[in-house]
Parts: structure tokens; sequence; C-alpha cells
């Protein structure tokens, strides 16, 4: 099953450019893993006060929700890698964005650009819901990593804190885990809704 749904996630652009009929399938094969989990604490240590299952980098093979599918139709710029870096109690949600011109020409018409967005988030475990990860956001920062084919690390990143204004209840800002193991971890988001599967990786470089 974990097989089948990287093919599809492959054969469809992450969910991008899924027919109604790849969805479906999707569904299945998400439906047949989640039968298969075996785990039953994904929270622990996601405070950073322990081992976490869910610790290292995790890079987005299919995803259903609104919010991130919606990046597919900038017309000046593509999706790139999307990652979920764990390292307890931060989460870091990355998205590498690139020039649509980029993908029409060869390297040497088009030298290649990229700008990393990132989302710091700091997670929680939630009382009586052992496969529930609780997110309070925290910073949001752009980062140019190349431009036109030069390094483009020296130039500062745009970013900003979120402010803290109130405390969250615990029914906002989470989601739960449905299926881990040491390869593959499927997320479905609160708020704004949304299922996501992700495959570990060594690294999250762009």
């Amino acid at each position: 099953a974990k097989k089948k749904m990287l093919q599809l996630g492959a054969s469809y652009d992450r969910g991008f450019g899924a027919s109604p009929n790849a969805r479906k399938q999707v569904e299945d094969v998400i439906a047949e893993l989640e039968l298969l989990n075996d785990e039953t604490d994904a929270a622990r240590g996601i405070d950073g006060t322990g081992f976490s299952p869910m610790e290292g980098n995790w890079r987005m093979v299919w995803c259903t929700a609104s919010d991130v599918l919606i990046l597919g139709a900038n017309p000046l710029l593509t999706v790139g890698a999307i990652y979920q870096i764990y390292e307890p109690p931060i989460v870091t949600n990355v998205i590498d964005l690139i020039p649509r011109v980029q993908n029409l020409f060869p390297p040497n018409l088009a030298p290649s650009s990229l700008l990393r967005a990132e989302v710091q988030t700091r997670s929680s475990p939630r009382a009586d819901y052992p496969m529930r990860v609780g997110l309070d956001f925290e910073a949001v920062s752009l980062k140019p990593v190349e431009f036109l084919g030069q390094d483009a690390g020296f130039l500062p990143p745009l970013g900003f804190d979120l402010p803290r204004v109130f405390e969250l209840p615990d029914d906002v800002g989470y989601f739960d885990v449905t299926f881990l193991d040491d390869e593959l971890v499927i997320i479905k988001q609160n708020a704004p809704g949304g299922l996501f599967v992700l495959a570990r990786v060594d690294d999250a470089s762009p």
C-alpha cells in the first residue's frame, strides 16, 4: 500500500494535478494504510521532553488541503518540494517556490531561482488524545536561496514573529496522526481541513 501511495503521489503531482478517479484511489489506499497502523502514541515527546517518533524530516507526497493546493494556481510561481521538519517542540513547514518560466526553458536560458517559505510552529500533546498534536504558530519567513543561478543565501530573509495575543483552546490548531511508521506519516489537520501524506527523508535541503 505504501508503494502504491508513493506511485499515485508521483503520478498526480502530490494532489495538485489529481483527477476525481485519482483522489478516489488515494482515499482507498489511505484507508488501507490506516487499518495497518500500529502506532498508538504518535504525540509522545512532541513537546521536546523525550523521544518523539515524529522527529525528523518529512517530504509531502500527497495533499488534499485547499490552503496548500491553491498555491498551484499562482501564475508566477510553481510549487517545489514541501516539507515538515520536526525538531520537537519546534515544527517547521517549508515550501520551496520556483518561477514558472524556469520550467519552460532549458537551464542555460532560464538560470535557476528558488524562494523558500517557512512557517515555524510550537507543538504540544493534547490530553487524552495520544494521536493528536497541537500547534501554535510563532513565525513566518521568506528566504531567497538562489537567484538566476547564483547563491542568494547572503540576502536577508523577510520574516516576522506572530504575536501571541490570546490562548487558543485545545480544539483549535491541531492535527491528528492516522498512520505512522519509520517511512510514512498521514495527518489530518483540524482547520482549514485536509489531509497530508509525508515520506521520511534524510534532509530537507533546497
